[in-house]
Order: structure tokens, then C-alpha cells, then sequence
């Protein structure tokens, strides 16, 4: 393919992008195929000679599209938002093009400084300390700064590993003839009970000890909880190494008390890292800044721009207070030649590669950078604004009807409920809507019983879509308590 065929079929594509997405209703939310479907479709081995590019189209509707689960999709409820827009996707392209690799400054100067300038951009916009800058309000350097890593997990892992490295180097400092695995053995992270599955994952890979912790009514974790378990655990003789507070936890979009869980950190010398994956998007909206009360107190604070930022994937935003400090624990005892450069030396300049497990990375400041621009801080905010709205207006069915109940107070784009009755009865539900084809939800659980879930996810839902939502899902209520397991038919499709 060369330049004047890439132009055009680059044309092509972008059209049957845009034609995607305005079909979009036209599909069903969920994929339904069987473990195995693609292997059939496809050959068994690579082609031996090129194919034809319009071969190649075709095989996209014909093998790929049946299994793909829409998450656009104005039905798609499951999960949290995975984000998209026009200008996130323009700026992905371009970063794709460029195809610069920006492990450090010299990689490519622009890559880097402009990772920095836009985290310092989103910070100031989320609302977030100053500390977490890379420089103040008046222009001077600052020990913080922010990084874009892939997930929300991986930026974990780098926050336990920034202070397992913190915490051995103190208790070799006290006690020298310890080795690091003696001291690592001595080390434990705290979460809630209601954390992210990444945060057993992130200590098992960096061998540190976990410990998830009770929660109260509203499952936020409170100081008195922490409190506790870190006095048991030094009396047992462990050392308190992190606490990963959660904004926005992924069954019920619960909230962590940082004003009570900060300032116990603190006085313990605990590396406190926030997760707000989700609920960060939200912060910047004044009105939703009360969830982050007590950032002062984190060592390093993370979003998902990726997931309600209407960013594509991947683009998980991480901002520490102490850059040396994760710059310790990331960086090899001895950089390769290949790697050493003369802007690196002068200690002017950020190689992001020390903030990091990867040495390589993408410019995937670009596509943020898009979207600040081309939507402007007040373009987000309304769709935050829209979304939390349209959350409501669900709320709002499921309180006036009586067979339904909400189990967890409803914040931001989430609302947690269930029908009324024994489990089997929301089983049966979930798995009539998740059948019909036209809307896809997932469950959690709560002490041993089913969770519904109702997200707000796609840039394109709207109150009609809402309002679709809800009638299918009270029709598939009607048939389950009357006992009828046929599929709904009553309900046609939001348009």
C-alpha cells in the first residue's frame, strides 16, 4: 500500500468509522457468539500472497462485528464508561503516525513536554493539590508532576512498588544487616473491602502483603477501620507500607474517606495512593469536587481519562507529590549506553521512562491534548453533567416502582438495585435482559446476593434511551415474577 492508496482507503475508513457510530442502534449491545465462533470463519494458517484490501473490508462485517460487545452502544449499561470521541480518536491517529517511541527527552523532546504540560492543564482543571504539579502558579519547579500510564492497575502496581522501595530503604536504614526480603516480608497494604481486584494483584507482583478492611453502611472506609488494623499489625510486628483509597469503587461508585484516612497515614509514614478511576473524570465539575476532600494528604492520585474523559483507550492519568520517589523505585541500578543522553544528565529534563514498568510508551499526551481543545473544560463538564443526569432520571423509576429496590446510594452515573424477592429472581432477570439483545447489564454482588447495575457509558445515550432502558427492563420484571421465561417482545428498539 503506498501513499496515494493509504489516502484513499484512509477516506474509506474514516467514513465507515463515522457510519459505525451512527448505526450504531442498529446492532445489538452484546455479542452473540460461542466461545470458539471466530476459528470457523477464519483459515488456518496466514495468506502466502497479499489479498485485496476489499476482501479484507468485507471479513469485517462478516467475522469480526458478530463478536464485538458494543460498548457505545446507547443500551450498553455494563461495567463503567470505556471513553470515545471524534477528537480523542483524531489524536490517537496521529500519535500512531508519528510512531515516536518517547521513553525519554531526547526520544522525542516534544512527546515528553507535552505530557507534562497537559497533566499540569488537567490538574489545575481537576481540581487537584498543587503539589502534584510540576510547577506552581507562579512558574517554579516543583518536586510532583504527572504521568500517563495504560491502566488504572498498572498505575497501582507503580504506586506500591514507588512505596515498598520507600519502606525498605527505612527499615535497612534502622536495622542495616536486613536484607531487602526481610524487609519486604515485614511490609502490608491496606484497602477496603470494596477495592479493585488490581489491588491483590499489584501486591502479589511486587510481593508486598494485603489486607482488605471493613467498611461501613455506605462502603467508604473510615479512619477508625484503618486505624485498627495498622495498630494490630505493628503490635504483630509488620511495618504499615500502603493504603489504596478507592473514589468511585467499581460495584457501587462508593467513596473512601480520605479526611479520615490521610491524616492516619500520615502519622504512620504510609505512601496513600488514590484510585478515583472512574469518579475522577468527575472532579472536574466543581459541584462533584467534595468527593476528593483530603487529596492533600495522597502521595499519588490517578484517573482513567480513558474510561468517562472521552479519551479513547489507553490513557491512565497518574500525578505523585514526590516524583523522586517513584523515580527510585523505577529506575534500573545502572542505565545502558543506549540509553544515556546529555539532556538526561543535566537533571533538566523528565525521561518518563523511570516512572514506569515499560521503557517504551506513546504519545498519548496527543489525544488528550485534542480533546482539552477541542471540547474545552466547559465541553466535558456537560457531558459529566449530562451523564449524571440521566443516572438520575433511571434512579427515578426504580424508586417509584415497588417491586424494585435501590441497594446503594446512587453516585454519579451508577444506580445499584434489585427486584424485590429471593436472588434466583434477579439471576433470572439479568440473564432475560442480557438475551434480549437489546441491552446489556452486569451484576455485582452484596453479601452473597445480586446486584443490577445501571451505568450511563456511551456518549450517545440519551433520556429516550433511558426511558427504553427502563421499560424493557420492567416488562422483563413482569414476565419473571409471573414466571414467564420468554424473551421480551413487547418493547422495539429506542429510535
Amino acid at each position: 500500500m503506498d501513499s496515494d492508496e493509504f489516502r484513499r482507503r484512509g477516506k474509506e475508513m474514516i467514513d465507515a468509522i463515522a457510519d459505525y457510530h451512527d448505526s450504531i442502534r442498529d446492532r445489538p449491545p452484546l455479542a452473540n457468539v460461542n466461545p470458539g465462533y471466530l476459528r470457523d470463519l477464519l483459515p488456518r494458517a496466514a495468506p502466502e500472497q497479499p489479498e485485496q484490501w476489499d476482501d479484507l473490508v468485507k471479513d469485517i462485517e462478516r467475522t469480526i462485528m458478530p463478536g464485538i460487545t458494543h460498548w457505545h452502544h446507547p443500551q450498553f449499561h455494563a461495567y463503567y464508561p470505556t471513553g470515545f470521541s471524534y477528537p480523542s480518536l483524531l489524536g490517537e491517529m496521529l500519535c500512531q503516525a508519528i510512531g515516536c517511541i518517547g521513553f525519554s527527552w531526547i526520544a522525542s523532546p516534544a512527546s515528553t513536554e507535552l505530557e507534562i504540560i497537559v497533566l499540569d492543564w488537567l490538574g489545575k482543571a481537576l481540581g487537584l493539590p498543587e503539589a502534584f504539579l510540576t510547577s506552581d502558579a507562579s512558574g517554579k519547579p516543583q518536586h510532583g508532576g504527572g504521568v500517563i500510564q495504560g491502566t488504572a492497575s498498572e498505575t497501582l502496581l507503580v504506586g506500591v512498588l514507588a512505596a515498598r522501595t520507600r519502606s525498605v530503604k527505612k527499615l535497612q536504614e534502622k536495622n542495616p544487616s536486613l536484607s531487602v526480603q526481610q524487609a519486604m516480608d515485614k511490609l502490608v497494604a491496606y484497602a477496603s473491602d470494596h477495592v479493585h481486584s488490581a489491588f491483590q494483584k499489584g501486591g502479589s507482583l511486587a510481593g508486598v502483603r494485603t489486607r482488605t478492611l471493613p467498611t461501613d453502611d455506605e462502603f467508604s472506609l473510615r479512619g477508625d477501620s484503618l486505624k485498627q488494623a495498622i495498630e494490630e499489625d505493628i503490635k504483630a510486628g509488620f511495618v504499615p507500607c500502603f493504603v489504596c483509597a478507592t473514589l468511585g469503587t467499581t460495584s457501587f461508585c462508593s467513596f473512601d474517606n480520605l479526611t479520615e484516612i490521610g491524616p492516619i497515614c500520615q502519622e504512620n509514614d504510609v505512601w496513600l495512593h488514590v484510585d478515583a478511576a472512574y469518579a475522577g473524570s468527575a472532579l472536574i465539575c466543581p459541584e462533584f469536587r467534595h468527593f476528593a476532600n483530603g487529596a492533600e494528604f495522597a502521595d499519588s492520585f490517578n484517573f482513567n481519562a480513558h474510561k468517562w474523559f472521552l479519551t479513547n483507550f489507553d490513557c491512565s492519568c497518574m500525578w505523585v507529590k514526590n516524583r523522586a520517589a517513584l523515580i527510585t523505585a523505577m529506575s534500573p541500578t545502572a542505565t545502558p549506553a543506549f540509553l544515556q543522553n546529555a539532556a538526561s544528565e543535566t537533571g533538566l529534563v523528565i525521561d518518563y521512562m523511570h516512572w514506569q514498568v515499560p521503557l517504551g510508551r506513546r504519545f498519548r499526551s496527543l489525544k488528550l491534548w485534542f480533546v482539552l481543545r477541542l471540547f474545552g473544560i466547559t465541553g466535558i463538564q456537560n457531558h459529566i453533567r449530562k451523564h449524571v443526569e440521566l443516572a438520575k432520571r433511571f434512579e427515578s423509576y426504580i424508586v417509584n416502582d415497588d417491586r424494585f429496590q435501590i441497594v446503594a446510594k446512587r453516585h454519579l452515573g451508577l444506580v445499584c438495585f434489585q427486584l424485590k424477592g429471593d436472588d434466583e429472581l434477579n439471576r433470572e432477570l439479568l440473564k432475560q435482559l442480557n438475551a434480549s439483545g437489546k441491552l446489556h447489564l452486569v451484576s455485582t454482588e452484596l453479601e452473597g446476593k445480586t446486584v443490577l447495575r445501571v451505568a450511563i457509558c456511551s456518549a450517545q445515550t440519551e433520556e429516550k434511551d433511558i426511558d427504553f432502558s427502563w421499560q424493557l427492563i420492567s416488562q422483563t420484571a413482569k414476565d419473571v415474577l409471573s414466571g414467564d421465561e420468554e424473551e421480551p417482545s413487547k418493547i422495539s428498539g429506542s429510535d
